[in-house]
């Protein structure tokens, strides 16, 4: 009967504290996105959807690949990346392991001893074992037994817990593969950048000697008194500045270099690289339409969208703490201050179990404030999973215009090259046949050779579009 009474109170007081709690939770808005996505990138041609392709098959240059697979096992950040998805594991297991019971063993050995003028001490003094043994001053403690706690997860507060670290595993895991196609683009785009400048030193070198020789004929022409020492200089002076840009290039090429040692993970040494000129390298048709929801599949997308689930999930754990929590815990064991009786039973065994319920009533500011500021990061996480995917969208629609504008660019500064050319073959001509000065010939040798410098740069635009589209597109694309 007493059993009953005990069981009707306790569950009485635990429903008033429910009561009470969730009469004085605050109220909150949670944000739900209504993002909604275009259903494809202007500018994609086809109507077959593209699908995914991995970089090994994307980018075919067999030395390019070599960077990324020694860079996949070099790489300093993208090891940090790898521990802190062990890190995020290690949470989980954690939390899945915070709402199933606890279970300790243990053996106690102690020795105790009250002050004579002390409340225990006189008690103690009084006290007779049996008949003619006093109590043992001082007090020996022997003891071995099982301590069992658990805290029941009513309101499903641990569950949560551990639903939220497992999406913020999945973020992490998700936030390493965004890391992995960076690096996979970061190594394309400077290992074009460097085939564009060793391009550019041929062509530097290539001026350099059509600069030489127009020198000696112009050098000729003067002691023939056909041109003044004006000319001669001017000459000279145009095939000093085409030297010049030799060395910047050169440190161009360096500095280019190192930045891929550092993304591989190694110290600088020379890299191994095609010979191919830029101008040489076809970059991948687009002949298939792209959906906008090819977006969602971004590395960062789907690390925002675990992350958002993580922080709906965080509100439910903060709300949670509102409410009463019920703990059970229970101890069995041996115990006695003999050791030669401590085995004895049931003389010295112990039990005892509890049921504590409880759950705040006044000041709850720092339960309430956490629950406040789990809802502001939920918030928060919306809008970052929406600015991931308005940026993933406009990455996209940027490079597929860039790659549409820099073909188109390239086929006519093709043009202007071939004219260009043939140009200053004429303007050398003229220039012997006295029918063309030599301000005629330096202006269309340097107009050529810028001609063909933008042509080196457009090509390496668009390529590093093409890198681009694959970045943007989450890692790869057919």
């Amino acid at each position: 009967m007493k059993r009953q009474i005990l069981q009707s109170v306790m569950v009485s007081a635990g429903t008033g504290l429910v009561l009470v709690a969730s009469g004085c939770t605050p109220a909150i808005t949670p944000k739900v996105s209504k993002l909604e996505l275009p259903s494809q990138f202007a500018g994609s041609a086809g109507t077959e959807p593209v699908s995914i392709m991995k970089w090994r098959e994307f980018f075919t240059d067999p030395h390019l690949r070599e960077l990324i697979e020694t860079a996949l096992g070099n790489n300093q950040e993208l090891q940090i990346a790898i521990q802190e998805i062990e890190i995020a594991k290690n949470e989980v297991t954690a939390r899945s392991g915070a709402y199933l019971p606890f279970l300790n063993l243990g053996t106690k050995a102690g020795l105790d001893k009250s002050g004579r003028y002390t409340r225990d001490g006189a008690v103690d003094r009084g006290l007779e074992i049996k008949p003619g043994k006093e109590f043992p001053d001082p007090l020996s403690d022997f003891g071995l037994g099982a301590r069992a706690s658990w805290e029941v997860d009513i309101w499903h507060r641990l569950r949560d817990a551990e639903k939220s670290a497992v999406n913020s595993f999945f973020a992490s895991t998700e936030g390493k593969q965004f890391l992995v196609t960076n690096i996979i683009g970061e190594i394309a785009s400077s290992y074009y950048e460097l085939l564009a400048l060793d391009s550019q030193l041929v062509l530097i070198g290539q001026n350099v000697e059509i600069q030489s020789k127009a020198l000696n004929t112009v050098r000729a022409e003067k002691i023939g008194a056909r041109v003044t020492e004006l000319a001669v200089q001017r000459f000279e002076a145009q095939l000093a500045k085409t030297k010049s840009l030799q060395f910047e290039i050169q440190q161009k090429i360096v500095q280019a270099e190192n930045k891929i040692h550092f993304l591989v993970g190694c110290f600088p040494k020379p890299i191994i690289r095609s010979a191919d000129p830029l101008i040489a390298i076809q970059p991948p048709v687009i002949s298939a339409a792209i959906p906008s929801q090819m977006v969602q599949q971004r590395p960062d997308i789907k690390e925002a969208e675990w992350r958002l689930k993580a922080a709906d999930l965080d509100v439910q754990v903060a709300r949670a703490a509102f409410y009463p929590s019920l703990n059970l815990s229970g101890e069995i064991g041996l115990r006695a201050y003999d050791l030669g009786t401590v085995l004895q039973t049931p003389a010295s065994l112990l039990y005892a179990l509890t049921a504590d319920v409880a759950g705040p009533l006044i000041n709850r500011r720092a339960i309430t404030a956490d629950y406040l500021n789990a809802n502001a990061k939920q918030i928060s996480a919306v809008f970052s999973y929406e600015r991931a995917v308005l940026n993933g969208f406009i990455e996209v629609s940027n490079q597929v215009a860039a790659i549409t504008n820099t073909g188109q660019a390239f086929n006519l500064k093709s043009e202007q090259v071939r004219s260009l050319a043939g140009a200053v073959d004429v303007a050398g001509t003229l220039f012997l046949a006295a029918r063309a000065d030599y301000g005629e010939v330096l202006l269309t040798q340097r107009e050529a050779l810028e001609a063909r410098f933008e042509l080196i740069e457009t090509k390496l635009r668009q390529m590093q579009a093409v890198v681009g589209l694959y970045r943007s597109l989450g890692g790869g694309w057919a």
